[in-house]
């Protein structure tokens, strides 16, 4: 029967491998059929429209925009393009009650532009849609959305028109009996005389224009009540091309030929404090590093070697790239490593110190000196590195637990500064490491239920991306960390005003500031002991000179505001993201790109972790963690 409705739906006219596609997509399976002259049919779900594009390859931009999307069409011709638009059209128009097509494509030149223009003029892009209410609803979405753009370079200027009727039309252009729109740009990403790319005009365009066709499938979806969807972006491809699977294991790839952390922390912390001690701690130590297993400039030609024109989805185009950007500032940090240049690409990387994060720290250092919290008044005993080693294992045994794939390991080291770091699946303890008893489980929160925690959900995902990091998210991941020393109930005075006393440690450092300098003022001016105030200034001077410690604050400030402007935590479980990445997790996971985190922390489950998480969705600063 279901053949039967295929080979109905197909028509005379169109091409045998049709009917294949038809019953496919009667079966709920996503279809990708190459065509000749570098056509192609995509469908990676039943949806009521499809998108379109009908030219060869002097139209570049209007095929990538229509690649973009979920359901498509690339025909070299009308005559190409009518009986498949026909037959997919009447089979899903009678499974949705109605059906769109929307039709893409540029106009052969940008002719606002002009010699004489002293200002970069509007761009045209002209949009025609049929008179039927559903449609015209969706031209009004798109060109709403379109108007709304922030121009850095042209702003649209947009002209509409009706479609004649279903038949009446003399052009040589693709008629169907469904409701029909058509969108054509002025190619401004390109040079009017040598046809040059402007790259980040392309990208802009391709995103901008993607962006309003999902409103206009949105509006006529909702103005048909042929589907239900949290919001547009939700309209977007569910399914990756196998070009996304080879670009992420690329990129991951690089990113597991080193550790930028390992390769920037000194291996001799004990033996650098005592030489700075002998020098009456008027010298900055001589820090050692690990030898680089990597050679720069050949992992540098590996990752800009990495293809992504075929990714067919800009929403991962712009991720992978971000991380491209990112993987080439860590790198060069790497050749960089204990020279000069090293302050200033890690100032590129992790940005300055603004000044209110800067007012921030120091209130609270200002706020909090000599306070001791509960926690740390009852903390009478210590903790050593075993201690801390078999907590962690029963830690990662009640995770592993709970869910099977959650696999780590722990390593006792001599060749860190005492504390604990996470490396990719492992958990790294520094056997000088000792500590208030009370510090321990919140501190194992910190890196076994964050960052191990996220590194075993991101690789959890389709995508390794997700575990080793979109770029930027280091900060976020800092911030969630902190806060899961709260949710524990163990953030302490000491820890609040440690991680402030980086900030300022950071932004002196980036103002000229020398190690010692900096080492007597958080003694002097602060109050820290001197082996915690030479720990501080280690961090942010290992490798020539690291800003990365002022993120710890900077993302703790960014969690609350997300959390009392009534964001959830959900979301940052599913992998390594920024907050800057907060609505595209949302999209993916809408999108079914990104499934459910595989594993929740386990200090959610603590029994003052929901009052707490109550607190800061109510509206909290830093110091009010204080308050247990």
């Amino acid at each position: 029967m279901k053949l039967a409705n295929a080979n109905a739906a197909r028509g005379a006219d169109a091409p045998e491998w049709l009917d294949e596609a038809l019953s496919a997509i009667q079966a709920g399976k996503a279809v990708r059929k190459e065509l000749a002259d570098g056509g192609r049919l995509h469908i990676d779900r039943a949806l009521p429209f499809l998108c379109v594009h009908i030219s060869g390859d002097e139209e570049p931009v209007a095929r990538e925009i229509v690649q973009a999307n979920a359901s498509y069409l690339l025909a070299p011709d009308v005559a190409a393009a009518t009986p498949v638009v026909m037959a997919i059209g009447k089979l899903l128009e009678r499974r949705f009650g109605d059906f769109m097509v929307l039709e893409v494509g540029e106009f052969a030149r940008d002719q606002l532009l002009t010699e004489k223009a002293p200002l970069l003029p509007p761009f045209r892009i002209e949009v025609v849609a049929g008179n039927k209410g559903s449609i015209q609803t969706a031209a009004r979405a798109f060109i709403d959305a379109v108007e709304v753009i922030q121009g850095k370079f042209r702003t649209p200027q947009v002209e509409f028109r009706e479609w004649p009727e279903y038949g009446s039309d003399p052009n040589d252009t693709l008629e169907v009996p469904f409701p029909m729109m058509r969108v054509c740009f002025a190619p401004i990403y390109r040079q009017r005389e040598s046809g040059n790319i402007y790259p980040e005009v392309r990208e802009r365009l391709i995103a901008n224009v993607y962006d309003a066709i999902l409103h206009a499938f949105a509006a006529f979806a909702e103005a048909t009540s042929s589907l239900t969807f949290p919001t547009h972006r939700a309209l977007g491809r569910k399914a990756f091309v196998d070009a996304v699977v080879r670009t992420d294991r690329s990129i991951d790839e690089v990113a597991s030929t080193f550790d930028f952390l390992l390769a920037v922390t000194p291996i001799n912390a004990e033996a650098a404090w005592s030489e700075f001690a002998a020098s009456d701690c008027e010298r900055a130590p001589r820090f050692l590093y690990r030898p680089l297993v990597l050679q720069v400039d050949a992992a540098k030609k590996k990752l800009f070697s990495i293809p992504f024109e075929h990714l067919e989805d800009p929403v991962l185009y712009q991720l992978y790239r971000e991380k491209q950007q990112e993987l080439d500032l860590q790198l060069s940090m790497l050749s960089a490593r204990d020279t000069a240049k090293f302050v200033e690409f890690g100032r590129a990387l992790y940005g300055p110190v603004e000044p209110g994060l800067l007012r921030t720290a120091r209130d609270i250092l200002a706020r909090s000196q000599g306070v001791v919290s509960d926690v740390a008044g009852r903390a009478e005993r210590r903790a050593d590195c075993y201690v801390v080693e078999k907590r962690a294992r029963e830690m990662i045994a009640e995770y592993a637990r709970r869910y099977a794939g959650f696999e780590a390991c722990v390593e006792v080291r001599d060749d860190l500064p005492s504390g604990l770091l996470v490396s990719g699946k492992r958990l790294l303890i520094a056997r000088s490491t000792i500590m208030a008893a009370g510090r321990v489980e919140p501190l194992l929160s910190h890196e076994i239920g964050v960052h191990l925690l996220t590194y075993v959900n991101g690789s959890a995902q389709d995508l390794h991306l997700f575990r080793s990091g979109l770029a930027g998210y280091e900060g976020m991941q800092e911030g969630l960390a902190v806060f899961a020393e709260y949710l524990s109930g163990g953030m302490t005075g000491e820890r609040l005003r440690l991680i402030a006393a980086r900030v300022v440690a950071s932004a002196a450092m980036l103002d000229g500031a020398s190690l010692p300098e900096v080492y007597r003022a958080l003694v002097g001016d602060y109050g820290f002991v001197k082996t915690e105030a030479f720990n501080v200034a280690l961090r942010v001077y290992r490798g020539g000179g690291l800003v990365k410690d002022a993120i710890y604050l900077r993302g703790l400030l960014q969690l609350l505001d997300h959390l009392a402007d009534g964001g959830t935590l959900e979301p940052f479980w599913m992998g390594k993201i920024a907050a800057s990445h907060f609505g595209v997790m949302q999209e993916l996971h809408a999108r079914g790109l990104l499934g459910a985190p595989s594993v929740d922390p386990i200090f959610l489950d603590y029994p003052e972790a929901s009052s707490r998480l109550a607190r800061a969705h109510a509206g909290m600063a830093p110091l009010d963690m204080l308050q247990q």
